[in-house]
């Protein structure tokens, strides 16, 4: 049985960020790929100001300001260090009694354990905290739930069970913040419990000894953003330095250099797709150099089986290391993740990365299936021109893998800019995932639903969520949602639009204007990649390359010259524009990069859309 779940008749929103929109950038009101291109910054002033005061180029002045990069903080933001943004661990709630606690069973060889997630905040977390206490001489495991068996987070058969092989400390990481029954069951059976989660919190706390999260209702802490990886470094930070002041460092057990696992924190970060602001950023920019000093062994050849030659940057973290990562807790074994990211055996990793890599494979042939059944199921609902798009999408069908189904939830929120849920079914329950936009704040519509009796189990953040479900109440659920995240859409027609920072001429795209840009970054979620526009360029080069993409080299008037690759382009009328013989005047719009393929450096736009210059008439 297969439903799409909404309010019929509700004609939808759009995010809050495409309402009342400025003028088109470069006019362009319907780009080729049915887009409004959309001028992502809005005062002028700033970005002016900006290039006054730190002399920087127009281009890098607009993309700052678009991010409100204040004028005094222009040089803490292209230079973001661990000492200027690295909060003191003990400024969250129950970081003091957490650090004590696991101090005092570091320095009596108490068992600690790990309880992790098995996604890649998860492992990187459990990874991290894992080499963290092995280094300073504790008594440490990690223990991954399967995801299909146990579900999402601490369970009390496998709590009761780490209790009974002698656990004395179980620190849970990137779940347990709403395990209230599991939790307290293990604390009866004498387990100290630790939950260091970044989901969001209910008033009341699960029964633990300490519960760090900065989203906890209570905790007035600014960085909410975190990921899971970047509260666990925190909580390393504090028993280093605990460690440290109780004298536990001698000649024969060495302080460790934390900085080492900035890699860790670098990967689970961007991985969960927290905005990369403030603190996060400085991590990742940090883990960034860490990662391309291939010091861990698991990483290194994970980068070698996904035939990863340069510098890794945070979109290869996202998109292949991130993914192979996860394929482990998806589709195969739940903690082959952890395991490869905490071992230093290079057989063993060679191995891990190998399975990790096939089971990735599997993956994405399993997201394509779903994927194209939920899209023909809204699609049947709604028709190509969308009408009546509710504002929360709820999908769900019998068998669907729930390894997949959160990058299903991801594909349909990029297609459809809306907040969708994904549901696979089994029996009477189903157990889905859900992905947001932006201005819609998920986490909170999903404990909302749980106090309203709707759901069996769920909670999350923001931009992610997860939930278990009975059938019966499935329609409940989906009007309950719809009504709750309409007006934080907006009642706005839905407009598809493409934020573009700053036209360029072809002669302007160098690779010194690149390496400037660069230093903005990294860029993903909250620091969005920096797109530019190529005015008036023609192409004088075009060429179809593997499934659907265009190779081309795109000329401006003044004759200046960029390479360009448009991947999937033969799916939209952007590919015959790009290979039209005719050779219109186009606008170009995408992603400037430095290409470093075969040892050799030149420029290359990756190509995100186009659009008829005007006077061009495409054919």
């Amino acid at each position: 049985m297969n439903h799409v779940h909404s309010r019929l008749g509700y004609g939808g929103g759009m995010p809050s960020e495409t309402r009342a929109p400025r003028a088109a950038f470069l006019g362009v009101e319907q780009s080729l790929t049915g887009r409004r291109w959309a001028a992502r910054l809005g005062d002028e002033r700033a970005a002016l100001a900006i290039a006054q005061r730190h002399g920087l180029p127009d281009a890098v002045s607009r993309l700052l300001a678009a991010r409100e990069v204040e004028l005094e903080g222009v040089p803490d933001f292209l230079d973001p260090t661990l000492r200027k943004f690295l909060p003191d661990p003990l400024h969250l709630k129950d970081m003091d009694t957490a650090v004590a606690r696991l101090v005092r069973a570091v320095r009596a060889g108490e068992r600690i354990v790990v309880f992790g997630d098995y996604d890649v905040d998860g492992a990187t977390s459990s990874a991290l905290l894992l080499r963290f206490f092995r280094a300073v001489g504790g008594n440490i495991g990690v223990y991954i739930p399967d995801r299909r068996r146990e579900g999402y987070g601490p369970n009390a058969p496998a709590l009761l069970k780490l209790r009974q092989d002698g656990a004395a400390v179980v620190v849970t990481v990137d779940c347990g913040v709403t395990a209230f029954e599991p939790l307290a069951e293990a604390r009866r059976a004498g387990l100290d419990l630790i939950v260091i989660d970044h989901h969001q919190a209910e008033i009341a706390l699960p029964e633990a000894i300490a519960v760090v999260d900065p989203n906890r209702v209570d905790d007035p802490s600014p960085h909410k953003q975190m990921a899971a990886v970047g509260v666990a470094f925190l909580l390393a930070v504090g028993v280093n330095r605990a460690l440290r002041e109780a004298g536990w460092y001698t000649g024969d057990r060495p302080e460790p250099d934390l900085r080492q696992w900035l890699d860790l924190v670098a990967l689970g970060t961007v991985c969960d797709v927290v905005p990369l602001t403030g603190v996060n950023r400085a991590l990742v920019r940090q883990g960034l150099l860490v990662i391309a000093r291939r010091g861990n062994a698991g990483l290194a050849a994970l980068a070698d089986i996904a035939r990863l030659k340069e510098t890794p940057g945070a979109y290869h973290l996202s998109f292949m290391l991130g993914p192979r990562v996860n394929a482990g807790g998806r589709v195969g074994q739940a903690d082959l993740g952890a395991r490869l990211l905490s071992s230093d055996d290079a057989h063993e990793v060679g191995a891990l990365a190998l399975r990790l890599d096939e089971f990735n494979a599997e993956r994405r042939a399993i997201e394509r299936e779903v994927l194209d059944q939920a899209i023909g199921r809204i699609e049947s609902l709604y028709g190509p021109d969308r009408k009546g798009l509710p504002a929360a999408l709820v999908v769900e069908s019998e068998g669907w893998h729930v390894g997949v189904i959160g990058i299903v939830a991801s594909r349909l929120v990029e297609r459809y800019g809306r907040p969708t849920f994904v549901i696979g079914m089994d029996g009477d329950l189903g157990k889905g995932s859900g992905r947001s936009v932006r201005g819609v704040d998920l986490g909170a519509a999903v404990i909302a639903a749980r106090q309203s009796g709707l759901l069996v189990n769920g909670g999350g953040h923001a931009m992610a969520a997860g939930l278990t479900v009975a059938r019966s109440a499935l329609p409940d659920l989906a009007k309950f949602l719809d009504e709750r995240i309409a007006p934080q859409l907006g009642a706005a027609p839905a407009v598809r639009e493409l934020g573009i920072d700053a036209a360029l001429a072809p002669a302007a795209a160098t690779q010194e204007l690149i390496s400037m840009i660069e230093r903005a970054g990294p860029f993903g979620a909250g620091n969005a990649l920096p797109r530019f526009a190529l005015t008036s360029v023609r192409v004088n080069y075009a060429q179809p390359v593997g499934e659907g993409h265009v190779r081309c080299t795109l000329v401006g008037a003044e004759r200046g010259r960029v390479d360009a690759i448009a991947f999937r382009a033969g799916q939209t009328a952007l590919g015959p524009a790009l290979l039209d013989p005719a050779r219109p005047v186009l606008h170009v719009a995408g992603a400037l990069r430095i290409d470093r393929y075969g040892g050799r450096e030149t420029v290359r736009l990756q190509i995100d859309d186009a659009a008829a210059a005007a006077g061009s008439v495409l054919r």
